[in-house]
Formats: structure tokens, sequence, C-alpha cells
């Protein structure tokens, strides 16, 4: 095994619709589809597709759902034997997709949040721990605090980023936020966010880190530690859903980096991959 993923398990009712309802607002929509998600699953499924040996860590609940989400881990190839079961039900979200291929979301954690940390132990082979914010806070700590007595390096997909602190930052070997997530870690209006200024500033709150900003369709912004924010841009594709493209591009990310490839042509397998992901052809 070389990554081991950690992190939460929904499984997703997606609706198509032509927008975003407004409070108060019944729209008509033109599909519904019931798909497998939660940002640790969706990662953990891209590092596998992209040829890592990976492991996952996390919790479902005794029902039907629980079921069908271990089945998709399996049939993807990764080792569900750190997966708990708890008797409540499985983690959960409601996405409206609307014609654009934006998209919002409610999730409820329910047994992703009983994790129990205490029953993890992270393996020798292991090379990478790879991890969301979709657990509890606590749980965050402590499985990041067992990789760095361990010595295993740790990728941070902080998202969502609320509730995180510069300290619950520490020792992590790299940082990746999308735009709204480092917004919400500094403290600033999405709209008025400079990537390249914004890279800067988390490298001072978390030095010794390499920092990663991703921008959608504008491509991602980056730097490793200790050195000058660069741009690499997105590859161009028709949109058919931005949906889970986050996860796919962290996944890849984290399995090229395994695979020993430089930091910068990782990004790039990561951005072709989230392309595919968007367009429908992956």
């Amino acid at each position: 095994m070389t990554i081991l993923v950690t992190g939460a398990l929904h499984w997703d009712v997606v609706v198509q619709a032509p927008r975003l309802p407004y409070i108060d607002e019944t729209l008509r929509g033109s599909s519904v589809a019931y798909q497998f998600g939660g940002k640790g699953g969706n990662q953990a499924v891209a590092a596998a597709l992209a040829g890592a040996d990976v492991a996952f860590a996390g919790r479902i609940g005794s029902d039907q759902a629980g079921i069908e989400m271990k089945r998709r881990l399996t049939d993807a190839g990764i080792d569900v034997s750190a997966l708990q079961v708890g008797p409540d039900a499985s983690g959960m979200s409601a996405a409206i997709v609307d014609a654009d291929g934006n998209y919002g979301a409610v999730i409820v954690s329910a047994e992703n949040h009983k994790f129990d940390t205490g029953l993890l132990n992270i393996p020798g082979t292991c090379r990478m721990v790879l991890m969301q914010n979709e657990l509890t806070h606590n749980a965050l700590l402590e499985i990041k605090q067992k990789a760095h007595q361990a010595g295993i390096p740790v990728v941070l997909n902080a998202a969502p980023a609320l509730g995180l602190t510069v300290a619950d930052l520490q020792s992590v070997n790299v940082l990746i936020v999308n735009r709204v997530e480092a917004s919400d870690l500094l403290g600033r209006d999405p709209a008025d966010l400079d990537p390249a200024e914004s890279v800067q500033t988390l490298q001072g709150l978390v030095p010794g880190s390499d920092i990663m900003v991703t921008l959608g369709g504008d491509g991602v912004c980056y730097a490793r530690s200790g050195e000058t924010p660069r741009h690499q841009p997105a590859r161009k594709t028709a949109v058919r859903s931005t949906h889970g493209a986050g996860d796919v591009f962290v996944g890849t990310f984290a399995a090229a980096c395994v695979d020993g490839a430089p930091f910068d042509t990782a990004i790039e397998s990561a951005q072709l991959a989230a392309a595919d992901h968007v367009s429908g052809n992956r």
C-alpha cells in the first residue's frame, strides 16, 4: 500500500436542474442520480484509477448505502480493512447541478463523524497519508499526528476549510485548497482573492509546506516550500459537470507524486484527469 486515504464517504443524490433554486422556490429538475461520493472516497478512487496502491480508512453505517459504498471501493481495488462500520446511517449529500455544470451541495456526515482514530494503524508500507476536512476536527489532528510520528508525508486537502486554524495546518507536507477554501483560511472575500498573493501568505502561515490553490477553469497557482508561486493553466474542455472534479485532481496528484513524478508533472497529470472528468470522458 502506497497511499492511505482517510476521510468521509457520502451517498450522493445528484439532481439536474436549470439553476439553483431561490429560497422557498420549487424547481422542476430533469434527472436524478445516486452516486458514490465523499471527498475521501472520491479521492481514494481517483488515486486508484491513476495506478496507486490505495487503502481507505473511514466509517459507514449499517445500511444499503454503506454496503454499496464499500463495494465501490473494493471494485476499484482499494484495501478496505481499515473501513469501520457503525449502527446508524451512512453519510449522504444532496447536490443540484445547473445547466452550466455548476453545483451546490449539502452534506450530512452521520457515521463519518464517529470514526475511531484509536483503531487506525498506519502500515509501514504507507508512503503518503491523504486527508480532507470532512471527519471531525479531533480526528484530523489525531490522524495527522500519527502520520507525523511514523515519518509519513501528509497531503491535506483542507476542504471544507471553515473551522480550521493555522495551528491545524502545521506538519503538513502539501496543502491543497481551492479559491473559496483559501479565502476562508485567510479571512478574505473569494472575489478579491489574488492567487499568487494567497499562496505566498499561506507559505508564511505554514512554513515548510508546499502550497496549492486550485482555480477551476483558471488552472492552479502553487509553490514548493521556499519558492516563488507559479501558475499552470487548466486544460480547456467542454464542461458537462464540475461535480467531483477537485477530488479527481487531488487523488490523481497524490498518485503521481508517490509514483515519483516531479511536482509540476504531477499537477499536469491531475489537470488532465480533472478535465476528462468535467467533460464526462472519465
